[in-house]
């Protein structure tokens, strides 16, 4: 399983290579769960660790800013990450063909989450998402949480829940990625529900994941998830 780490910036890019991370996500978490960083910023970081993943946002019901957004994105990050924070299939669809088809414009990637807490923010349940996401030939499918209050993926689905919701997505082919608040209590849950990815901020930061990104708590959690 790999692990991706979400840094703000370069210096904590850095820290999360050195740590150990598989996978390099920059976000902006003053924006939101999957809130968008700048392109300079995500270029700098290109400059210097590999392979990256750049959030684009949660998404409401834009598709041309959603594409222009990835488009962006995927000169320099190898994954694009877009949240589908709408609750309509149809404009689910839409948005997520729009963003698949600009990140392929570059050659790359693209990651289409939902949220476990859905039923809070009027989006679609993970389990849409996953068909959403193979419709559209995307090529990892996510889920973690909208709203960050301490309450992680398993306090809004049960283990066999995120069982079925990795299960459909590799049902279609597609990476499953498991994020949301996820602790080091909850790696043997993550590992038993056979995830590819998972992915921690706040896990590695001090004080939060508002907090600083730090190398010795990356280390931390990419050891206990590689044993």
């Amino acid at each position: 399983m790999l692990v991706l780490v979400s840094p703000k910036n370069v210096e904590e890019a850095l820290e999360a290579k050195e740590g150990g991370a598989d996978i390099i996500d920059v976000k902006n978490p003053a924006e939101g769960s999957l809130g968008a960083n700048f392109p300079w910023v995500i270029r700098e970081i290109a400059n210097f660790v590999r392979p990256i993943s750049a959030a684009i946002g949660d998404m409401v019901f834009k598709p041309g800013t959603a594409s222009l957004a990835a488009y962006s994105a995927s000169l320099w990050a190898d994954y694009v990450k877009v949240g589908l924070m709408v609750g309509e299939i149809n404009q689910a669809l839409e948005l997520s063909k729009a963003t698949v088809r600009a990140v392929r414009e570059n050659g790359k990637k693209a990651v289409i989450a939902s949220y476990a807490d859905y039923y809070l923010v009027n989006a679609l349940s993970p389990m849409e998402v996953v068909e959403i996401a193979a419709i559209s030939d995307a090529d990892v499918v996510m889920v973690d949480t909208a709203v960050k209050d301490g309450k992680g993926l398993f306090d809004h689905m049960d283990f066999q829940e995120v069982v079925e919701f990795v299960d459909l997505a590799h049902s279609y082919g597609l990476l499953c990625a498991l994020a949301g608040s996820i602790g080091l209590k909850d790696i043997p849950a993550i590992k038993d529900a056979k995830a590819d990815i998972v992915g921690v901020r706040g896990a590695v930061c001090e004080n939060g994941r508002n907090g600083k990104l730090r190398k010795k708590l990356v280390e931390e959690f990419v050891k206990a998830v590689k044993n």
